[in-house]
């Protein structure tokens, strides 16, 4: 039996010290995309992050996951849960690629694996993803896996010298579970 966090071509693992490298290339991967910007941040920042993520335990159910390629043991993003609701049953995603690693699946495998344990093991009835309206290769990652678009906030959000719209989307388990196996081994 392999572990329920490793998939076809990728492993979510809690992150390591030495991933800190990994996540510094991240942080500019997201500049060059209209991410947020923030002031730059040195490696020892970084390094401290990582360090300190490493020991943490999770906050309930909201943690992050480095997610690693099965064949080369590369970091090549992350993943997560966020703003976890229990009496509510819904939690938001989190997930970011490096940028030489986006649209070859491996997000969906990782965003796949997250969510068939918020939903299987921790019983959480709804996820919803807070997209910024430009990054059409995240609202289209989650299309393709079920999500359907719940709104639009217009001019939501402020960075890159305007405002930008934040698309608000969702899945219910049941959802997922027509779509996707509720478990590892199917």
């Amino acid at each position: 039996m392999t572990s329920f966090w490793t998939g076809q071509r990728v492993r979510l693992r809690g992150i390591e010290p030495e991933d800190w490298t990994a996540f510094m290339g991240f942080a500019v991967d997201e500049e060059r995309l209209g991410d947020l910007l923030h002031p730059p941040r040195s490696a020892e920042e970084f390094r401290a992050w990582a360090k300190e993520q490493a020991v943490t335990k999770s906050d309930g159910d909201c943690f992050s996951l480095a997610i690693e390629v099965l064949d080369t043991g590369q970091i090549i993003g992350a993943v997560g849960s966020h703003y976890a609701d229990p009496r509510a049953g819904r939690f938001e995603d989190g997930i970011t690629m490096g940028a030489g690693h986006r649209r070859k699946g491996y997000a969906a495998e990782a965003v796949v694996m997250l969510l068939r344990f918020m939903f299987a093991e921790r019983r959480y009835h709804k996820c919803e993803a807070q997209i910024f309206g430009h990054n059409e290769a995240s609202l289209a990652l989650h299309r393709r896996l079920g999500f359907a678009e719940e709104g639009r906030l217009r001019d939501h959000v402020f960075f890159a010298s305007r405002h930008h719209d934040l698309v608000v989307m969702g899945i219910l388990a049941d959802e997922f579970a027509h779509l996707h196996s509720m478990s590892e081994r199917d």
